[in-house]
């Protein structure tokens, strides 16, 4: 679904994920760690990684719920 670099960029921000895990889709994010200071350090990160800009629509809580909804969301913002 995703590749490599975001499963790796994410688990940083997931502190209560065990390494042996799978990231599950819908995963919900809050509850593995991801608070608000991760949050704008992932998104920082996912910009540089992906060369995006998260845009006022994409900049809220809903769009950090879950790795499907973060990555669909990193998706739609790259170019085609």
């Amino acid at each position: 679904m995703w590749d490599e670099q975001f499963e790796e960029l994410l688990r940083r921000y997931l502190p209560f994920l065990p390494p042996e895990e799978a990231l599950d889709a819908d995963l919900a994010l809050r509850d593995f760690g991801l608070d608000s200071l991760g949050t704008v350090e992932l998104l920082a990160q996912l910009e540089a990684l992906y060369d995006v800009r998260f845009v006022d629509d994409a900049l809220s809580m809903e769009t950090f719920t879950s790795p499907s909804v973060l990555w669909s969301t990193v998706k739609k913002m790259q170019p085609a």
